[in-house]
């Protein structure tokens, strides 16, 4: 894969956070959550892909989610607490080199962005690590709009205030990186960092 000369170059690179910055954190906090609250983690993960959508839009709170999950499962009330924000914070798992080529690329002058399907709760987690490489954060929960809806790409767009051509999108979900490309950006379907990198410099993106 090789841009043409007549391509636009890139201004802003877009990173996904959980499978392409942190290790996917699905499988750690379903597995938590069933430990916490003492129930089959199959089942846990088939009542909750009913529900991550809304949660993760930031339509359903975090209080109201796991009332339905305890009526679903028959679990007290006295079991079940507010604990996706422990859970995440349980299992972050930072990939180093990503956010460190995320910081290369802001340092070489490129605008470095977040988009991310996540909560409220992780967001806050998300805050409280106090980032500094990233200059534009978009968010799920707090957008009313997850991805791959076409809004959330939008949104995106209009606070980087770039052409959709100029902006490169990274996602480790084939259905998010279509979508991106849908809206007119570039994109890269996220394997390894040494992928990444390879894929980076066929659209002329450079940091070292």
């Amino acid at each position: 894969m090789k841009i043409s000369g007549k391509e636009k170059k890139i201004k802003a690179v877009i990173f996904d956070w959980g499978g392409v910055l942190i290790d996917n954190p699905a499988p750690g906090l379903l597995k938590y959550c069933s430990q916490e609250i003492g129930v089959s983690r199959i089942k846990l993960a088939s009542i909750f892909s009913r529900l991550k959508d809304p949660f993760q839009k930031g339509t359903l709170p975090e209080k109201s989610l796991w009332e339905k999950i305890r009526r679903d499962m028959n679990v007290s009330e006295e079991t079940v607490n507010c604990i996706w924000g422990n859970a995440f914070r349980e299992v972050y798992s930072e990939k180093k080199e990503v956010f460190s080529l995320v910081e290369a690329l802001q340092k070489s002058g490129y605008v470095t962005a977040i988009l991310s399907n996540t909560e409220l709760s992780a967001v806050k987690f998300f805050e409280e690590k106090k980032y500094s490489m990233f200059d534009v954060k978009i968010f799920s929960c707090l957008e009313k709009t997850i991805k791959p809806e076409p809004l959330i790409y939008k949104i995106t767009l209009d606070r980087l205030k770039l052409d959709p051509a100029e902006c490169l999108f990274i996602d480790d979900k084939k259905i998010n990186v279509s979508a991106a490309k849908k809206a007119g950006m570039k994109a890269i379907l996220f394997r390894n960092v040494r992928q990444l990198k390879k894929n980076l410099r066929a659209y002329s993106v450079s940091w070292d």
